[in-house]
């Protein structure tokens, strides 16, 4: 796998090649009583969600449906307005979702650029370079993980639709003829990383087929991996079959040749891609929502953030049971910080400093008490069981790390 950081700023011509500047585009309406804005098919998906046989408009296809069939459904009145209940909107309207800025002293048409809405394009016209300087043979990866901008026309639900995003992308060039075998490779890796890798419930993560008259222009097949939001199912990452849409589309238009020649065949051809493209910002929001937690006590609720130890941001507390132990318990953070990232607490009783570790989802604390120290022992209490493992000092690198830590 090559990493890559391109351009946030490229040429525009990019974005032309693409079909960014042509077809990237919502459909925008208003609500004529509240004068709020929202996506049509947004407020299709979300009815569907709630009911499986609501009606839809004809030729229906989120990144599809005719401004026309919208405009005809809308006005049977199908849909209120989520805001007031009105079911005034005006007429749709196509809202390209790239936002623009001037590049240089001048602010005219010559200078216009395009904050880029993906990353992938980056490794797109940057592909002939990787080849040559790296020397990969196909099959191989690109990642790249980075700043993407869309101009939404709703964000909403925390992080989860923002207009400025991380994302990451691979871009997996392959032979023709081996993409659907690949595609379901990537198809399996990408559930066993969710589910198994990131620890999300299994039962809460699900792979969507498009159907064939909705794909994308530039796919042969794709599908959304979801997640269930406490707000609904929302997606977290895209796979798609490319096929080779994009090296022949900046071909054609920088009149660049960006063919592979394979040394062992002895042939050149423009291979096909498989993407994976995660959008990490809403991961975060789900990896949140999945580790979030409430109990019941004798005090009432709290809140246990239970992430998986491997995606736990700090992997350990070290908390001295009194103060007069906090020059052994430095000790043993100063073992341990140099292999995972540890918190240190010896303010108020150990039972609140027990609770304040799990509401930052810190999967293991370590006492530091006066009987277990004298054995060169310390005792580590597990977040999500409240079991507690008496442990020797100099095997607790090892015992975390068997743990995911």
């Amino acid at each position: 796998m090559v990493l890559l950081d391109a351009a946030i700023m490229m040429n525009p011509q990019v974005w032309v090649a693409s079909g960014h500047v042509g077809s990237f585009s919502d459909p925008l309406m208003e609500c004529r009583e509240c004068h709020t804005r929202h996506r049509a098919d947004k407020l299709v998906e979300e009815a569907l969600e709630k009911d499986a046989n609501f009606p839809v408009p004809a030729n229906w296809s989120a990144d599809k449906t005719p401004n026309e069939d919208f405009n005809n459904y809308m006005q049977q009145g199908h849909i209120p307005c989520p805001n007031c209940g009105a079911k005034n909107w005006t007429d749709i309207q196509r809202f390209n979702l790239m936002l623009s800025t001037h590049q240089g002293v001048t602010e005219d048409s010559s200078s216009l650029v395009y904050l880029r809405p993906e990353t992938a394009q980056g490794i797109f016209v940057n592909f002939a370079n990787i080849a040559r300087t790296t020397r990969k043979k196909v099959p191989f990866g690109v990642a790249q993980c980075g700043k993407a901008f869309r101009n939404e026309i709703t964000p909403k639900n925390a992080i989860f639709r923002t207009r400025e995003f991380e994302q990451i992308e691979i871009e997996y060039f392959c032979e023709p003829g081996t993409d659907g075998e690949h595609f379901e490779k990537w198809l399996v890796d990408e559930e066993q990383f969710f589910t198994q890798s990131l620890g999300l419930t299994k039962e809460k993560v699900r792979f969507v087929e498009i159907p064939a008259d909705g794909l994308p222009h530039y796919s042969k097949r794709a599908g959304d991996f979801e997640y269930l939001f406490p707000f609904g199912w929302g997606e977290i990452s895209t796979l798609a079959n490319r096929t080779d849409y994009d090296l022949k589309a900046h071909m054609n238009l920088s009149k660049q040749d960006l063919a592979y020649f394979d040394p062992f065949t002895n042939q050149k051809y423009i291979p096909y891609v498989i993407e994976p493209s995660i959008g990490l910002s809403r991961l975060t929001l789900a990896l949140m929502a999945d580790a979030y937690t409430e109990v019941e006590n004798e005090e009432g609720s709290r809140v246990i953030m239970k992430f998986a130890p491997q995606v736990a941001p700090i992997k350990v507390a070290i908390l001295p049971l009194v103060k007069k132990l906090s020059e052994k318990a430095i000790e043993i953070f100063d073992l341990l910080s140099p292999h995972m990232q540890c918190e240190y607490d010896e303010t108020g009783t150990i039972g609140k400093r027990y609770h304040r570790m799990d509401e930052i989802g810190v999967p293991f604390s370590i006492c530091i008490d006066f009987e277990h120290t004298e054995n060169g022992e310390v005792t580590i209490r597990d977040r999500d069981s409240g079991e507690q493992d008496v442990v020797k000092i100099d095997e607790l690198v090892t015992w975390l790390k068997a743990k995911g830590c």
